[in-house]
């Protein structure tokens, strides 16, 4: 059985991306030093809007502050690790030969911020809750039971064999939460809004002002000494606007901004007093066509667009160079990528003669739709109709506000677009069970699979790798594979391309590598001045 996800709240998600996470630390010196006296202090200009404070409900870009107040019962490290996982809550964790039996030991020692000791019957609860409200509740749909026979064993029953190391370590719908906030919100909906927390990990809340200012403060109590917060206390403005980061930046008036615009980070990079890096992210850019009526309904028509398409260019323009193409749905880094999925590459003269073929010599007129406040598709689109008027296909541009967008491609597919460019990413770091079902696996009533594809191939090579994901990943691996073999053959989207997230450090300041598994979040805790 696979997972699939039709209630997903990613409209809220959308706008707050741009193609790629654009991260950067101080200003035009170095890191600020710290002062004579007082507190450590660590300030930030974040993009990251606060939808609510409640660690169960959240399923927006809070995700910034939540990683460094709560933890989930494992960490998933960044892809090229030694190690796949690093340990949170649980210390250890196994899973029986027929995955449908999972066991975490939690760890002795542990503290929440209000003191009071973590447990398995803690535990318990979070994911209790979890299941039953929490905003990406989806992601436990393969729990039957959880069980907390002692202080220190966590036992899932599962109603079907699934990945749940990668549930555990989910960016949404996976924190730990103090059992006292959870009996208090369940009393009151609104319990965490006024800047409650109810965490374990390296800090706390402080303080916090609405759409203006969020104040972290270390906690003293942490479990993990070695990866104890070195500040003091992170002071938070949310600023929204890219630019105005960049100047308080450059301005000295905080020494890292989690946002600046992308097109200016090559001027940045030029500056000697900084260096630039970046790191796989999960965001993935494709084109989804409308495989419900003519002329997308033939498949040598939509891999004529796709030859069409100028890949290179888009990166170039789109993301400014920071991306790689797609190869498939599965962004780079995130299970089952594999760079073996073939790709396509412009060449207009194949798809003009696939189009002559297909009975279109004389081209053809298209709808193309794309979300106007991602300004990465606002920069790439127009290199996409300039490269169908190539080959005669004349596309009629429109922006859209997400919103508008998805309600119009959700109406009807006969009178909805007949491309859709849409920027994705999986909930948790399990693209098989998310991207490739969520956006092409067939339902009655599509969530994203805004092809409106249907191939009953393609459903049971996923449904099946589903099934396997948590005993055999290997064998996952290779369905998923297959599964976008059949995406490349039959082209019911265009795979652009999958956005890199940059980094411009300063030079005295000592950054963690982005983690695209937790692409909302900044961890401050391993954050520190150069000796």
């Amino acid at each position: 059985m696979a997972l699939s996800f039709p209630h997903r709240a990613r409209t809220v998600l959308v706008t707050a991306t741009a193609a790629v996470v654009a991260l950067s630390a101080a200003g035009c010196s170095p890191a600020v030093p710290k002062a004579s006296s007082g507190p450590d202090v660590f300030s930030v200009a974040a993009s990251a809007a606060i939808t609510t404070w409640d660690p169960v409900r959240s399923f927006s870009t809070e995700a910034l502050y939540m990683g460094n107040i709560y933890e989930p019962l494992l960490w998933k490290n960044p892809a090229g690790s030694a190690e796949a996982y690093s340990p949170a809550i649980a210390e250890s964790w196994s899973a029986s030969a027929d995955g449908k039996s999972w066991t975490f030991k939690i760890r002795s020692g542990a503290t929440f911020h209000d003191g009071e000791p973590i447990n398995a019957a803690a535990v318990k609860a979070s994911i209790d809750a979890a299941r039953d409200h929490a905003a990406a509740s989806f992601i436990w749909a393969p729990v039957e039971s959880v069980t907390a026979p002692d202080d220190s064993t966590l036992t899932l029953q599962l109603k079907y064999s699934a990945p749940m190391d990668l549930v555990a370590s989910s960016t949404y719908g996976a924190w730990i939460v103090a059992p006292k906030a959870l009996a208090a919100s369940a009393k009151n909906d609104k319990y965490f809004e006024a800047g409650i927390d109810a965490g374990s990990g390296p800090y706390t809340i402080d303080s916090y002002k609405p759409g203006s200012k969020v104040v972290l403060k270390k906690y003293d109590g942490y479990w993990n000494k070695k990866a104890a917060s070195h500040f003091d206390v992170v002071d938070i403005s949310i600023t929204p606007d890219a630019v105005t980061a960049q100047q308080m930046l450059t301005a000295g008036e905080v020494d890292y901004a989690t946002n600046i615009p992308l097109e200016n980070v090559k001027t940045l990079a030029s500056n000697p007093k900084f260096s630039v890096k970046d790191f796989n992210s999960p965001f993935n850019f494709l084109a989804m066509f409308n495989t419900k009526r003519p002329p997308l309904d033939n498949p040598e028509v939509r891999r004529a667009l796709s030859y069409a398409i100028p890949y290179k260019e888009i990166i170039d323009i789109g993301g400014q160079g920071y991306g790689t193409q797609s190869h498939g749905p599965a962004p780079s880094g995130i299970f089952p990528y594999s760079q073996d999925v073939p790709q396509y590459s412009q060449d207009l003269e194949k798809a003009k003669q696939l189009l002559a073929a297909a009975g279109h010599p004389d081209g053809l007129k298209l709808k193309l739709t794309y979300a106007s406040e991602n300004p990465a598709e606002a920069r790439f689109v127009p290199l996409i109709k300039d490269a169908f008027a190539k080959i005669g296909v004349e596309v009629d541009v429109k922006a859209e506000l997400f919103n508008q967008q998805w309600d119009s491609a959700k109406a009807d597919p006969q009178s909805a677009q007949d491309i859709f460019v849409l920027n994705y990413w999986p909930t948790y770091s399990d693209a098989g069970s998310d991207n490739l079902t969520t956006l092409f696996h067939s339902s009655e009533k599509p969530s994203f699979n805004l092809s409106y594809w249907n191939s009953p191939e393609y459903d049971k090579l996923v449904d099946k790798a589903a099934t396997l994901t948590g005993t055999d990943r290997d064998a996952a691996q290779g369905l998923y594979k297959e599964a976008m073999d059949l995406l490349y053959k039959e082209a019911p989207a265009a795979f652009l391309y999958d956005a890199r997230a940059v980094s411009v450090v300063p030079v005295g300041l000592n950054v963690a590598q982005f983690n695209e598994n937790y692409p909302f979040t900044v961890f401050f805790a391993p954050i520190k001045r150069a000796a």
